[in-house]
């Protein structure tokens, strides 16, 4: 769904880079917590610290997986947007953050979603599905069974309602700011068709990868903290909670490592070899443009001649290898930027800690 440059006139366009630039500063404050735990208690910390390096990969993976256009219809094809998978796996401050690195680096690099557009691209794929998706997810977390089963299925419905959603609020600014005339009830039945659909296949690929995740580290999906039912204890004829007491942590669990190796390998995978089968198709934006006029003042890209344009390498002839290495650049230069990030912010957090606890930053 990366509009291109010249879909929304200029004055929308600012607007909306100015709403995801104030989300971004939101989202960077909000992430701190996320990543350094919501208080200095050990266990809140220790999780901030299993879900900082998390932060990066995710936004690899879902780079990655972008690059997997899925047929939906006849001649349409749709990728994952991946607002609901960030925000389940490492919270919807950090899932806002990680969504954008990945759209910041294929618009720079791979001439993918325009430059003056980047700002309409960050509000509707990055904003709107963290925001619908995380809010859906937590009240159905809420009334269904605290199990793990629980968390892949308000997953599931979480992102496919957050597709669809972004497709309405795109079509609010183009109906605001859209550069030809056509008809915005005829765009907003199409856009919202497809992406329905489209819906469907971000539902299966998210539930898919929270549910596995949730089965062999839990302790890694920030969604799913917080399960495990208190102990009740009877005290005087009445039940009470039980004191909380630190879990032990499997051995397991100490180490992320084996996790972030095994999925940069999939994103690596995926992205250099998996992608190469993907569908050519047009993808619900694009199809929907065509069908409807709206592509008539869509302008090139800015940096459309740059190596990495179109997620290709310049001058490799060979259309597998030529992909292949743009992927496997796109997910090294996408976990790099990623990380560094995530290790600021996390950084950033730990340091207000010190300046917390330290006795030039103690009341009396």
């Amino acid at each position: 769904m990366h509009a291109p440059d010249g879909f929304i006139d200029a004055p929308v366009s600012a607007a909306a880079g100015l709403v995801a630039a104030g989300a971004v500063a939101v989202s960077l404050r909000g992430a701190r917590r996320e990543l350094g735990g919501t208080s200095r208690s050990s266990a809140a910390v220790s999780g901030g610290e299993r879900t900082a390096p998390l932060a990066g990969l995710v936004a690899a993976f879902i780079f990655a997986v972008q690059m997997l256009n899925f047929p939906v219809a006849a001649g349409t094809s749709g990728h994952l947007l991946g607002g609901a998978l960030a925000a389940i796996l490492v919270g919807p401050y950090t899932g806002v953050l990680c969504v954008s690195v990945v759209l910041l680096m294929q618009a720079v690099l791979f001439a993918d979603g325009g430059l003056t557009a980047l700002g309409v691209n960050i509000t509707d794929m990055a904003i709107v599905t963290t925001v619908v998706a995380y809010a859906l997810f937590r009240g159905l977390v809420k009334v269904l069974p605290r199990t793990r089963r629980s968390v892949t299925a308000a997953s599931f419905v979480a992102a496919l309602v957050s597709v669809p959603a972004s497709a309405v609020v795109f079509t609010l600014l183009y109906a605001i700011g859209g550069t030809t005339d056509v008809s915005i009830g005829r765009v907003a039945t199409a856009m919202v068709g497809v992406h329905v659909l489209i819906g469907i296949g971000e539902a299966v690929i998210t539930a898919l990868t929270v549910g596995a995740v949730v089965a062999v580290r839990p302790d890694l999906v920030y969604g799913a903290r917080g399960l495990q039912r208190k102990l009740r204890l009877r005290v005087n004829g009445e039940l009470v909670d039980a004191p909380d007491s630190p879990e032990p942590v499997p051995a397991a669990a100490r180490s992320h490592r084996k996790v972030w190796i095994t999925g940069l390998a999939a994103s690596l995978v995926l992205a250099g070899f998996v992608s190469f089968y993907a569908s050519a198709n047009p993808d619900g934006l694009e199809k929907v443009a065509t069908d409807q006029g709206m592509d008539e003042k869509a302008e090139e890209h800015a940096i459309s001649d740059s190596p990495l344009a179109d997620y290709g390498v310049k001058d490799v002839d060979d259309a597998r290898l030529s992909g292949g290495l743009a992927g496997v650049i796109g997910v090294g230069v996408t976990v790099v930027a990623g990380t560094g990030v995530f290790w600021a912010v996390r950084r950033r957090r730990s340091e207000d800690t010190d300046d917390a606890t330290s006795p030039s930053g103690t009341s009396v």
